[in-house]
């Protein structure tokens, strides 16, 4: 037996038979800075359970209104945020007609069309009864957007030599 274990690694035999568990750390080294102590892991623990008990406070109508119509707004301006890498993208492609410049002209002309025609179903989720005068407003901006955004894809076509 002892020629056996003297053949087999220590590695192999420390997996095998671990070293017992560490004793409790000794009180005189402080924890390392970020480091949480075991009672201050204790005490977030009971005030993380504190916290869950105090059931969430529903938000007014006014609030959701408020939420609801910051969104919209969002929804409407994004189309502009991809305006700078359409923009780009048509003038690294050049004015050649090629297959890549063809479907970049098709993609800024497809994109804001569908956009525009889909208006109402980009904004039906935001839409409430004391909210639809600031819905409009946002449904403008976003039409207007995606008239921009078409409008790069005019100013393409035209730097191609595609419009009389």
């Amino acid at each position: 037996m002892s020629s056996a274990n003297s053949s087999i690694p220590k590695w192999v035999l420390d997996l095998q038979h671990p070293p017992p568990p560490s004793k409790s750390k000794n009180g005189s080294i402080p924890d390392p800075p970020g480091y949480p102590s075991q009672s201050t892991a204790l005490s977030k623990k009971q005030a993380s359970k504190e916290a869950k008990t105090q059931p969430r406070k529903q938000p007014t109508p006014e609030e959701m209104d408020t939420l609801k119509l910051k969104k919209a707004w969002e929804v409407a301006l994004a189309p502009v945020k991809n305006l700078p890498m359409t923009a780009i993208m048509m003038y690294m492609s050049g004015n050649s007609l090629q297959i890549f410049s063809i479907m970049m002209v098709y993609m800024a002309f497809k994109n804001p069309i569908l956009g525009i025609l889909s208006t109402n179903q980009a904004f039906e989720r935001f839409e409430s009864e004391t909210n639809k005068g600031k819905i409009i407003q946002a449904k403008l901006a976003y039409v207007a957007m995606q008239l921009v955004a078409l409008a790069v894809g005019i100013w393409k076509v035209n730097a191609m030599g595609l419009l009389p």
